[in-house]
């Protein structure tokens, strides 16, 4: 073929790289756009916010992954909008055109309309967003030697909004630094006066888990003395105050939103065919309905199928098999063969809560505790990308198992920070 087609894939995580990586060496021209120039592995993102991991051990340059590959190219730009008669992509770099489109822009945090909160909350869902959170975090610790008693309280409450994976795993590695780390660092300061405080909407931490999973959360953040509000939500931040469902004040300079997700929508698809909470409708086989040559792989997708017909999970192993299925699917295209349909397969779900506690939820069985914790770290450790970074974030937490400890806390620029 002496002019290959041209695919467009719109974001480097989960579904946009395994995509990209099981295209690799076929005879499509691929670019990847993206404005960030690393994949980002979010689900350590908490590691980096608590000082346990380094950023660049969960960040792969696009570059690095690629340069072996002569027919995928990476482009550093913000998508703008979509041009569906031209088949092109306006972007804040230039103009940009396709044979075939893949969106895979993942999601963003969902503030439900509340642009205080928006303004004034950290949320973790970037390598920088961990990075400002630890800032954050670290400085306040630091201001506790030069303000007032009554300025303190600010500094000495640190509140989590969402008692998800995200929110319950933060919670227990910012507890388990409260009682072994911090007491070190600052030997003339009680850091019994620091709370952690989550707070969730529903009855229970991991709502969506097994019951096995609910209750060991909680009883695991009650022992490493969390404080966890439930059937509660945060109706206002100031950046200061903290305004509760039921009118508590609590007052906090250190608010991180965990508490819910929408979609990175790209200007120039209908809104006939994109949902309410910003996923785009596709058909079995990921392509955007009512679209000739649009795609969307990962958290942005909406599927309706048989076994789900309220569409599927935004979790990894989602995102991870709808890349690798496309990729199958756009190699059938060149041999015009006939294309797969998506299923997803649960293969279950986990979070960790501290060291040796850790809840797993397979299809056939639930359990938690010790042997749930190293399942966490090797299954997680298994999907980074380099041997190098395997066993720099092995070696770092073989540190921390044994010392109950980390050099990691540097405080890195502070230009977002909110104190």
């Amino acid at each position: 073929m002496d002019n290959p087609k041209t695919i467009i894939i719109v974001g480097g995580g989960f579904a946009g790289l395994q995509l990209i990586r099981k295209l690799k060496s076929t005879n499509y021209n691929i670019i990847l756009i993206d404005r960030f120039n690393h994949h980002q592995f979010q689900p350590l993102l908490y590691q980096v916010a608590s000082s346990q991991l380094e950023p660049s051990s969960i960040s792969f340059p696009f570059r690095k992954i690629f340069q072996k590959y002569k027919n995928i190219h990476f482009r550093l730009a913000e998508v703008t909008s979509i041009n569906q008669e031209n088949n092109s992509l306006e972007t804040n770099t230039g103009t940009f055109t396709y044979d075939y489109l893949v969106i895979a822009s993942g999601c963003k945090t969902n503030f439900f309309g509340n642009n205080e909160i928006m303004n004034n909350a950290f949320v973790m869902k970037t390598t920088q967003n961990a990075i400002d959170i630890r800032n954050n975090i670290l400085l306040s610790f630091e201001k506790l030697f030069s303000i007032s008693e009554e300025e303190k309280e600010y500094y000495l409450n640190i509140v989590i909004v969402g008692a998800g994976p995200t929110g319950v795993e933060l919670s227990g590695a910012l507890a388990e630094m409260k009682r072994y780390i911090l007491p070190k660092d600052y030997t003339d300061f009680d850091f019994t006066k620091l709370n952690i405080i989550l707070i969730e909407g529903s009855k229970n931490t991991l709502n969506n888990m097994s019951e096995t999973a609910k209750k060991a959360s909680r009883k695991y953040l009650d022992k490493l003395g969390v404080t966890i509000k439930t059937e509660l939500y945060v109706k206002n931040y100031d950046g200061k105050i903290a305004t509760l469902s039921n009118n508590e004040s609590i007052k906090s300079k250190n608010v991180i939103w965990a508490a819910g997700v929408t979609g990175n929508l790209i200007d120039g698809i209908s809104s006939d065919f994109i949902t309410k909470t910003n996923r785009y409708k596709v058909d079995r086989f990921n392509k955007i309905i009512n679209t000739q040559n649009i795609f969307a792989i990962g958290d942005i997708a909406y599927m309706e199928t048989p076994k789900y017909p309220n569409g599927h999970p935004q979790v990894a192993n989602t995102a991870i098999n709808q890349g690798k299925i496309l990729a199958r699917n756009f190699r059938k295209i060149l041999l015009n063969k006939q294309l797969e349909k998506y299923e997803y397969n649960d293969l279950g779900s986990m979070a960790t809560i501290g060291k040796h506690k850790a809840v797993v939820d397979f299809p056939f069985l639930q359990f938690k505790g010790n042997f749930a914790w190293y399942l966490w770290m090797f299954l997680h450790l298994m999907l980074i990308l380099s041997v190098r970074n395997k066993l720099f974030i092995f070696l770092n937490w073989a540190w921390s198992y044994f010392t109950a400890d980390s050099s990691l806390r540097l405080i890195l620029g502070n230009k977002n920070s909110k104190n």
